[in-house]
């Protein structure tokens, strides 16, 4: 029986800017009527005009019905594209038995929130010990929660929660969020790439049939679909509209966007399973992650305001001002020497860092990559009185104390695996997977695995005074449930942050192959790429920060040249884009000059002063194609802002370039000034304007939006940042 407080079918969710409507009319699956730009208050007539005037008409060679694409939509309601629910029954015979839903009850307690409660549709069949007209009615056999939730700044939340409500068990093969888009959604972005090049743009038309991304790694993976994007025909940055979808899990993961030759296309995203990786027995449940969905009318700009708000409304979010933060790794890799890290603690205290890492190499043993993961325990022979020495020197140098870890990990070659083999992740009796950077995976879904884990990284952070974690990740399964192995990591994190809630946690994984919605959950910064490199790294932050907010992104300016790449680029070029998030250096400073700790303290102090407008503000881009490029944040109230002027490439014109600064007011007046970074950019002889030359300038937000300014013509990989301000 349908019970709704919802009295006129028809429920409308509406939020800063943004609506989705859903037909709930009659006991079938609910239907999205409409998601994207708002439609303002309408009338219950009004809203059931609106879900008429959306009803299809029955198509040549097609069902005697009108289509409807449920929430859940089914092969059962002649849905032929990817359908929301697969599985099966073990049943006798091997007989078929799909999934056909209709609906319980709709809880619509709050305007922003709504709950639907589905079960699989009752079969009526002629009774066996009659042969009249009686019939029986089979019993449920499933049950489906799909909630909806649209919050303050327009991010579409929706999950589902599943039952077996059957006697028999229920193997579980995909449970989606699919959301319909218009048919002006022609175009296609979505992300790739490699270790040391995450975040690649890709584009192309959404053609008829399935674009299907499927992530297999036991995490995200560099190649990341990361957003999916479907917007009109040449959407940019501050132009056109936009829908798109991420799905917040770390494990395996499927996004698509299906074109039917119906004349339906949609926007989906699952997790994915392994055959028979979800077996449900009796009144056994699965919840699927959240999927976060976004709507613009102001292209990608648009997305990430709308993103970046949801993001900093998070429990787990930092409070704090995100510390200039220095790692090892880059330093002296596995190479430590406590009398040259004591010289990098002072090195850094000088140039104004306020936290220093020490990365991989401390454990027992740990002399390379090839053994001691999973004893945590500090080596003696590196480290004769323990960390405290180095702690104490850092922590009274006015710098936290930060360490890395990589509790989901285990070495052949540890007291660990030898001492508990059978913790070592695999499928069932099979031999051991490949092995990765000559570690294995621990299964932390064994108790005593995971309980092992966390009282080994309990004892640092009880015996040290250690106010962060660098969790890596450096391979991928290759075998074993995802599924449980990422929930058992995220519980892990859980317990070690609610034990130690001072502590705050980096998700790394080989660099950004772990960059997610159900991760930045529980920690507080994000590592988006093992590359160094400025020339690489811009891009790689620009395409990340689409989704997540800059100061969730970990950026370090690293030495010349880089040590991913070999490429040689000039100090201003790799300070500028380090300030391009949540700055840190990976630097063996005992090595600099006089001339570059000058720069870097210059830089540091840069950092302190923009930190909290980089890290709060709105991000703003200039188109795509250009070069120089564009990118800014600009403060909510319009009064202050920050723009970056990056040159990747050789300039094709020999006149310096306007660029437009775009997202200030037009009505107020701005002075506009050159950042000093620490060192300036290289620019061409003689193309500096005569603003630059004079230091500043003051011009209306209007024309800085819709003319733009001269700037120095820049070689290649150079930089300029300019700070801009109401007067």
């Amino acid at each position: 029986m349908l019970s709704t407080n919802n009295t006129n079918d028809v429920i409308h969710l509406r939020a800063a800017g943004t609506s989705l409507v859903l037909d709930t009319r009659g006991t079938g699956v609910p239907s999205i009527t409409h998601w994207g730009s708002d439609l303002g208050e309408l009338s219950p007539q009004q809203l059931s005009d609106v879900v008429r005037s959306r009803e299809r008409a029955v198509g040549p060679s097609s069902i005697d019905e009108p289509l409807r694409l449920g929430i859940v939509p089914l092969l059962a309601d002649a849905w032929t594209g990817i359908p929301g629910l697969e599985g099966r029954h073990d049943t006798e015979g091997g007989r078929v038995r799909r999934p056909m839903l209709h609906t319980e009850s709709i809880d619509y307690p709050k305007p922003h929130r709504v709950s639907i409660t589905l079960s699989d549709a009752a079969t009526s069949r002629a009774s066996a010990n009659s042969g009249d007209a009686t019939t029986a009615m089979d019993a449920a056999t499933l049950r489906l929660i799909v909630e909806f939730e649209l919050s303050p700044s327009g991010v579409l939340r929706s999950r589902s929660h599943i039952t077996n409500t059957a006697a028999q068990p229920f193997e579980l093969s995909t449970l989606a969020t699919t959301l319909p888009l218009p048919p002006m959604a022609r175009e296609r972005l979505d992300f790739t790439g490699i270790w040391a090049a995450e975040r690649v743009p890709q584009r192309s038309a959404i053609d008829y049939g399935t674009w299907l991304r499927e992530s297999r790694y036991g995490r995200r993976g560099h190649d990341d679909s990361y957003l999916t994007v479907a917007g009109t025909p040449d959407f940019g940055f501050r132009h056109g509209e936009v829908w798109a979808i991420h799905l917040g899990t770390s494990g395996d993961t499927r996004m698509w966007i299906d074109r039917t030759a119906l004349g339906i296309t949609t926007l989906g995203a699952a997790e994915l399973f392994a055959p028979g990786e979800l077996r449900l027995a009796t009144d056994e449940s699965y919840q699927s992650p959240w999927a976060y969905a976004a709507w613009s009318d102001a292209g990608l700009d648009g997305l990430s305001e709308r993103f970046h708000s949801w993001f900093r409304d998070l429990p787990a979010h930092p409070t704090t001002p995100r510390p200039l933060t220095l790692n090892t790794w880059e330093a002296v890799y596995f190479d430590h020497n406590v009398e040259q890290l004591t010289g990098l603690v002072d090195a850094a205290a000088e140039v104004g860092v306020e936290r220093f890492v020490l990365d991989d190499g401390w454990m027992t043993g740990r002399t390379d990559a090839a053994r001691a993961l999973g004893d945590w325990t500090v080596d003696p022979v590196a480290w004769p009185n323990g960390l405290a020495p180095l702690v104490d020197r850092v922590t009274s140098a006015g710098m936290q104390f930060g360490l890395w870890v990589e509790p989901e990990m285990v070495s052949l070659d540890s007291e660990l695996a030898r001492e508990h083999p059978e913790w070592i992740l695999r499928d069932d009796d099979r031999p051991l997977p490949k092995s990765w950077r000559n570690q294995y995976v621990l299964d932390l879904d064994n108790p005593a695995a995971h309980d092992h884990v966390r009282e080994a990284i309990a004892a640092l952070l009880d015996e040290y005074a250690i106010s962060y974690l660098k969790w890596d990740m450096n391979r991928d399964l290759l075998g074993g449930s995802v599924h449980r192995h990422v929930h058992a990591t995220y519980r892990l994190m859980d317990e070690l942050r609610e034990r130690y809630p001072h502590v705050e946690i980096e998700s790394c994984a080989s660099g950004g192959a772990r960059v997610d919605a159900g991760v930045l959950e529980r920690v507080q910064r994000v590592w988006p790429s093992d590359t160094n490199d400025a020339h690489d790294r811009f891009s790689i932050m620009r395409w990340t920060n689409l989704l997540v907010p800059f100061e969730y992104l970990g950026s370090h300016v690293g030495s010349s040249p880089a040590h991913t790449s070999g490429r040689s680029l000039s100090l201003g070029f790799r300070l500028a884009t380090a300030l391009m998030g949540h700055s840190g250096i990976e630097w063996d400073l005992t090595t600099t000059t006089e001339v570059e700790r000058d720069a870097l303290r210059t830089w540091a102090g840069t950092y302190r002063a923009l930190r909290s407008l980089i890290h709060s503000g709105r991000v703003v881009r200039g188109e795509t194609g250009e070069d120089p490029i564009v990118t800014g944040v600009v403060a909510h109230d319009l009064s202050d802002g920050v723009f970056w002027i990056t040159c990747l490439v050789t300039p094709s014109d020999s006149v310096r370039p306007t660029r437009r600064l775009p997202g200030l007011d037009p009505h107020r007046n701005y002075r506009i000034a050159p950042v000093d970074v620490g060192s300036p950019a290289e620019t061409y002889p003689g193309t500096a304007p005569a603003w630059w030359v004079d230091g500043e300038i003051t011009l209306p937000g209007v024309v800085l939006d819709s003319v733009g300014i001269d700037v120095p013509l820049l070689h290649p990989d150079e930089a300029i940042v300019l700070r801009v301000t109401a007067v």
